[in-house]
């Protein structure tokens, strides 16, 4: 699993790649966290503000710090959809 946490390096960014990273460690699921802090890397993805959170190169939350227990429930989701075969 690869997890993004698009921002220029703001306290917001770095409260979400925080809380990311503490609940990859809980779940203990094999996944990379990384910071994009490239303007025009963030800009690949369609986010209007940051930070932004992607997941398998799927943006699923931006504009705001999701809860842990939202960044929780997206991880699994995630992990679901890893698990089930391609339609």
């Amino acid at each position: 699993m690869n997890i993004k946490v698009l921002g220029p390096g703001c306290a917001r960014c770095q409260q979400l790649e925080k809380t990311t990273k503490e609940v990859v460690k809980e779940l203990g699921i094999d996944a990379e966290v990384e910071k994009v802090k490239d303007i025009n890397k963030i800009m690949a993805y369609p986010i209007l503000t940051t930070p932004g959170l992607v997941i398998n190169e799927q943006l699923v939350c931006s504009g705001r710090v999701p809860s842990k227990a939202e960044i929780i429930q997206l991880v699994t989701d995630a992990l679901t959809k890893e698990g089930s075969p391609e339609r």
